[in-house]
């Protein structure tokens, strides 16, 4: 994959994903779109392969659907961002833009669930108190980690019970 290709395989792969792709003549609109937004932005200049992909190599590391509607909610929150200070005064920006916010009105709000990574990850777990209040909570977080690994071993012994019929 090139790196010109990117934006629009990270957009084909949200939109894909969560079904906006109705047919084949505006897939053929967006990739005319986002073709228009390579020239704009000459995405094609040699500094743009420099330290490779920033999205499509992320999406490969989630591989559960919630999971992966986590990190595709923030990559469309990013290209929001980005499209703030686009000049939209050119149709195919503002279509972009639009299919964009679409997208994002149809996840969930997963901010809070990253924030609550980030969160987590700040921890600073030399701290006596972290470290009593981690202390009071591991059974229960030891718990949960067993019901959620019992439910999925289940699920997937089901599954594969099933599949011997």
């Amino acid at each position: 994959m090139t790196c010109q290709t990117y934006s629009f395989f990270v957009l084909s792969v949200v939109m894909i994903y969560f079904g906006r792709f109705g047919n084949s003549s505006f897939l053929a609109q967006l990739q005319n779109d986002i073709d228009q937004l390579k020239a704009d932005f000459n995405s094609s200049h040699s500094d743009v392969a420099d330290g490779g992909p920033i999205f499509t190599e992320k999406l490969s590391n989630w591989t559960e659907r919630n999971e992966k509607r986590i990190i595709l909610s923030q990559i469309i929150s990013m290209y929001l961002e980005m499209f703030e200070n686009i000049d939209k005064s050119k149709a195919h920006v503002r279509h972009i833009a639009e299919e964009l916010h679409t997208l994002k009105n149809s996840l969930p709000d997963s901010s809070k669930k990253v924030k609550d990574l980030m969160d987590i990850a700040k921890l600073q777990m030399t701290d006596l108190k972290i470290q009593r209040k981690a202390v009071n909570e591991l059974f229960i977080v030891l718990q949960k980690l067993v019901e959620t690994s019992t439910s999925h071993k289940r699920k997937r012994s089901q599954s594969q019970w099933r599949c011997r019929c």
